[in-house]
């Protein structure tokens, strides 16, 4: 294992990139290699909905599941995963940080997700809400300081939780290159490679 890497549970040994390489790897894929935003969002969300159910075990049709979506491509992942557990039968809540503000493709996913028996609650009713797991995809890698308004919300409700977070990316709030919160100097272990 080197400094730039981690090991899984499994032995794989996995590179560790910096944030600003990931927005490369990203763009290069929609760029030159040929999946779409819209394709790597689906696979994204699709994979997110199966680690959620993975992490509730045999619970995942009973439990309360809490998807946090932000604005941008972090959050459209986040709405794509409720709705594929949305339409496995689970029970979804799906609290979008400011619906009003969603870029194009992550709007499109919120009109699909719409069409689901899953639910759809404000920042406002978060205290209203019992999650047997809660779902970050309110900032992904692409943090640029400190979160604000209601996306800091979502992210100081999510830390008060006894449930279970399940993060896409990375948890939101944490500089994906070095691990810190920004104006926290303290870093947070559970996100750094070991």
């Amino acid at each position: 294992m080197t400094a730039g890497s981690f090991v899984t549970d499994q032995g794989v040994e996995v590179p560790a990139v910096t944030g600003e390489t990931m927005r490369e790897v990203d763009r290069i894929a929609i760029e030159e290699t040929g999946p779409n935003l819209y394709q790597m969002m689906e696979n994204a969300g699709r994979n997110l909905a199966l680690a959620v159910i993975q992490v509730l075990g045999t619970g995942w049709l009973s439990d309360q599941i809490v998807v946090l979506a932000g604005t941008g491509g972090n959050g459209g992942g986040g709405i794509c995963a409720a709705r594929h557990l949305a339409n496995r039968g689970a029970h979804v809540t799906l609290v979008v940080s400011d619906p009003d503000r969603l870029t194009p493709v992550p709007a499109e996913q919120l009109q699909i997700y719409r069409g689901t028996a899953g639910a759809v609650a404000q920042v406002a009713d978060l205290d209203d809400l019992d999650a047997g797991v809660v779902v970050d995809a309110i900032i992904g890698y692409s943090l640029g300081g400190v979160p604000r308004g209601a996306a800091a919300a979502l992210i100081e409700w999510t830390g008060s939780q006894p449930a279970p977070v399940v993060s896409l990316d990375v948890p939101s709030g944490i500089d994906a290159t070095t691990g810190n919160a920004p104006g926290n100097h303290v870093q947070a272990a559970s996100t750094l490679p070991t």
